[in-house]
């Protein structure tokens, strides 16, 4: 046969030969039986796997557009704002003020994509400080009112709401020492009010922040969670919200692995951890979804101090390269696919950057872009864009040279 002519045929079985190895990527990426109760998974609130991404334009108006067209470009089918208490209602005296809410909620589902919203930051009219720390360090009556107004208000139009964000650090507890306690009576008469507005909205717990340290100032995410369960929180959510950055490791490094002298949060797989603490608690036929996941590349040495000074980077320990951040992130989508369905969901990247970040931001060194109008995509966008999905039972394949996958927009409704 000619070099020629061998070069077409060999060129042309290949291309038969696409098919039948995407089929063969997606059986070989079915899930496997685990300890952690695949089989409990009777009704599934969302998709498994659900991609998603956290966004950050509430305060810009021109970049609500380009960021859920972002969205689009990378085939994610969700994503999720913080939606701020004190920036709806400012004043307790005032009405509230739905507008930019009213704009990116219409954004995304003008743009087809599914829409969670992160509640919190309280205006200072609802701030209780003076509380011991069995009580919410803030109204959680006046906060469940507005839980209920906003999912009347978008009924049927945004997916799901997260109950605040990593309740067991002080940090994110307004100051105060942080206790499950606390946190279930917020999480209870929120998740009654949503759930009376919109009976078929998911209701995620707060993601908890890895951690194994015990101080006033944090509580390890297992034992607050056990805590939860201890409190009667399985009757005041839909889908158990995890965070799970990967520290320095690659996402496949399992939680028992020697390196870790027994810190299992310090990898993605602790997720694993949780999943079995929820169902040893009786709540394996819920799912989980992480609501923050990524990896850092922040490698400076030192920081800037809140009086100005520079101290040491306390992230630099577990920084990556953008090349490694993009190769773990495409293959935690993959772990996930192969060991987790059903019960793993939705899958929240961290991030694509607020405008107006700078590298003084923790949060510019997790993003999959570089702030501003002339910004620079990093290779986790496309790395994450160009990679394949794993939906339910469906398989979608990765972009391949000369596939544009991409779907022109509908006329705007006037």
């Amino acid at each position: 046969m000619p070099t020629q002519v061998r070069r077409r045929f060999l060129l042309g079985a290949l291309a038969l030969s696409l098919p039948a190895l995407a089929l063969l990527s997606f059986s070989l990426l079915r899930p496997t039986p685990t300890l952690f109760g695949a089989e409990l998974i009777r009704h599934k609130r969302l998709p498994s796997l659900a991609y998603g991404v956290h966004l950050s334009i509430w305060w810009n108006e021109t970049a609500r557009a380009r960021d859920f067209e972002y969205v689009r470009l990378m085939r994610f089918g969700y994503a999720k704002q913080v939606f701020g208490w004190r920036d709806i209602q400012p004043l307790e005296t005032q009405p509230a003020d739905w507008s930019i809410a009213d704009d990116i909620v219409a954004e995304a589902n003008y743009r087809g994509v599914k829409l969670v919203a992160r509640l919190g930051k309280p205006p200072d009219w609802a701030i209780r400080l003076g509380r011991n720390e069995y009580e919410p360090p803030f109204d959680e009556y006046a906060f469940a009112q507005f839980c209920g107004a906003i999912a009347a208000r978008y009924k049927g139009r945004i997916v799901g709401y997260q109950i605040w964000n990593e309740p067991n650090l002080s940090r994110e507890w307004l100051g105060k020492t942080p206790n499950a306690a606390a946190y279930v009576k917020v999480l209870a008469p929120c998740a009654e009010a949503i759930r009376a507005a919109d009976p078929q909205a998911i209701v995620f717990t707060a993601g908890l922040a890895p951690t194994g340290t015990l101080s006033p100032h944090s509580i390890p995410d297992t034992l607050y969670l056990k805590q939860m369960y201890q409190l009667g929180a399985a009757r005041y959510y839909d889908v158990l919200g995890v965070n799970a950055p990967g520290y320095a490791l690659p996402p496949e490094t399992p939680p028992d692995d020697p390196r870790l002298d027994g810190h299992s949060w310090q990898v993605f797989r602790h997720v694993e951890v949780v999943r079995a603490l929820q169902v040893a608690h009786g709540d394996g036929h819920k799912q989980i979804a992480i609501l923050e996941m990524g990896w850092t590349t922040d490698q400076r040495d030192t920081i800037t101090a809140p009086d100005g000074s520079q101290q040491p980077n306390p992230y630099r320990w577990h920084a990556v390269t953008e090349e490694q951040q993009a190769a773990y992130l495409v293959a935690a989508f993959e772990y996930a696919a192969r060991h987790w369905r059903p019960w793993m969901s939705l899958m929240v990247v961290l991030y694509l950057a607020d405008l107006s970040w700078t590298p003084e931001n923790e949060e510019y060194w997790w993003a999959l872009n570089d702030p501003g109008f002339d910004q620079r995509m990093r290779p986790a966008f496309f790395a994450l864009a160009n990679a394949p999905r794993y939906i339910d039972d469906t398989y979608i394949p990765p972009i391949l040279n000369g596939i544009n996958p991409y779907t022109p927009l509908p006329p705007r409704q006037k």
